[in-house]
């Protein structure tokens, strides 16, 4: 069976986890935080979260491990045309380049408590503006971010834009989505898709132990 190692509050496991979901594929949970320990590299080459583990060995990186589930069968998450699926890989691609890592450098203010220097936030949001903006013309919302069809995109879109949302909001006074009726469309959507629940339920249950940890330096 497979194992998805790492923890819930992980916006990158998130994305794998609803992927296993959604494909209906059989997988197990492993409790793994990461880091540069000798134990977690053996996991992990590069200590990151989230990591499959496969009969054949570990997996890491997202899009790789996305990539991997569709060989597995199962509902796609990609179609089939050879173009359309660079699309979606396109699409994913943005929205971690100019949303996800942009916002993430401001997570420690946002939702940690701890402040985040000047420079670093008016980067980031001169950065999130382009990215919001290059969504806006690339992005279908038809409904899903590529079209009609859910992918691999709209998990990256899930699990990126709304902590985005939730930085410009908390730090940089900007509601990205207040010209954006569709990507909020879009949120709303997957927020009620039948597997969001236990997501979220997951995450929610995973919360108060993570920022005990953050607080106490253990991470």
């Amino acid at each position: 069976m497979l194992k998805l190692h790492g923890f819930s509050v992980s916006n990158y496991y998130n994305m794998v986890k609803l992927a296993l979901l959604e494909k209906g594929l059989p997988f197990e949970e492993v409790a793994f935080y990461g880091g540069q320990a000798p134990q977690a590299l053996a996991v992990s080459p590069r200590g990151k979260v989230p990591v499959l583990q496969t009969e054949h060995g570990f997996l890491s990186e997202t899009s790789v491990i996305l990539d991997y589930l569709e060989t597995l069968g199962g509902k796609a998450l990609l179609p089939s045309d050879p173009f359309a699926q660079a699309k979606v890989r396109e699409l994913l691609k943005e929205i971690e380049l100019y949303i996800e890592l942009p916002a993430r450098t401001c997570y420690a203010e946002a939702f940690f408590g701890a402040a985040v220097e000047p420079l670093i936030k008016e980067r980031a949001r001169a950065e999130l503006l382009a990215g919001f903006a290059t969504l806006k013309r690339n992005g279908r919302f038809a409904p899903y971010v590529a079209g009609e069809q859910l992918t691999v995109a709209d998990l990256m879109f899930c699990f990126s834009v709304d902590l985005a949302c939730a930085v410009g909001k908390k730090v940089l006074g900007i509601d990205f989505l207040a010209d954006f009726p569709q990507a909020k469309a879009l949120l709303q959507l997957l927020g009620e898709h039948p597997h969001m629940a236990r997501v979220v339920a997951d995450k929610d249950a995973a919360m108060p132990a993570f920022l005990e940890m953050v607080r106490s330096g253990k991470r």
